[in-house]
């Protein structure tokens, strides 16, 4: 199938409708027969094809005998059409986000496990993307990638207060990565503690989560395929855990400060 057919199709065109304006696009003007002719669509069907794109305002129907189908600007009704599903997308996020975070409340056991690197960083993305208020981590350690993505997704939420104690280096890939420069250099604010070999993210006092990985017998590398991230969504365990990496964020500010 045609790319720009099927990116058409994507869009909720039907086959028949997707050809036809692909068609005009080098037609520019053009009868229905001349449509029908260019694009394999049969002359039976043609006119209420063109009728729907025009309804669509993919088109506009000049008056005469025949009538006359020109084009309108891919820009145009592209450009439009991507809009329109980008607010019908955003209006679905916002709704299937109220029902998801409303099933997560009534969980009994909101606890679970999480295996495997990229679906930890992906939920960590998602904790800073939920949250209101606030977002506190521990760092002990990177993911290939993670710092990356973790400083996109910040960098996302300026509106958030972020507090990150990190250890001062890790090691990706047996090289040295500096995770206080990485943040610094992003306006993030990050400080130097004594973190041990986890990491720990906590929103808004709501939900957290740990997670854990081992490493090699240097204590250098971790192993990216034990990791496991433990997801918490009791919100006096988070509260617990928040109010302790506070009190640690004051002692470290005064110590740093004397």
């Amino acid at each position: 199938m045609d790319d720009n057919i099927a990116t058409l199709k994507g869009i909720g065109m039907t086959m028949y409708e997707a050809q036809a304006y692909v068609t005009l696009t080098s037609l520019i003007s053009a009868t229905a027969d001349e449509v029908s002719q260019n694009s394999g669509i049969p002359r039976s069907k043609i006119y209420d094809v063109l009728k729907k794109l025009n309804e669509k305002q993919f088109l506009e129907i000049e008056d005469g005998r025949p009538l006359t189908y020109n084009v309108k600007s891919p820009v145009e009704v592209l450009t439009r059409e991507k809009e329109r599903l980008n607010s019908e997308i955003d209006d679905t996020i916002t709704r299937l986000t109220y029902v998801y975070e409303n099933g997560m409340s009534q969980v009994q056991a909101p606890i679970w496990r999480i295996y495997g690197v990229e679906k930890i960083i992906a939920q960590e993305i998602e904790i800073i993307k939920r949250a209101k208020k606030s977002i506190n981590m521990r760092i002990g350690f990177l993911f290939e990638g993670e710092g990356d993505a973790l400083i996109k997704a910040l960098k996302n939420r300026t509106d958030l207060m972020v507090n990150i104690l990190a250890s001062p280096v890790c090691y990706i890939n047996n090289e040295e990565v500096d995770i206080i420069k990485m943040f610094e250099e992003n306006d993030i604010n990050i400080q130097k503690a004594d973190i041990p070999f986890v990491k720990l993210i906590i929103s808004d006092s709501k939900e957290m989560m740990h997670t854990y990985t081992k490493f090699s017998e240097d204590k250098r590398e971790v192993i990216p395929e034990t990791a496991i991230g433990i997801w918490n969504k009791y919100e006096d365990i988070a509260k617990n855990y928040d109010d302790r990496f506070k009190n640690q964020l004051k002692k470290l500010k005064k110590r740093n400060k004397n």
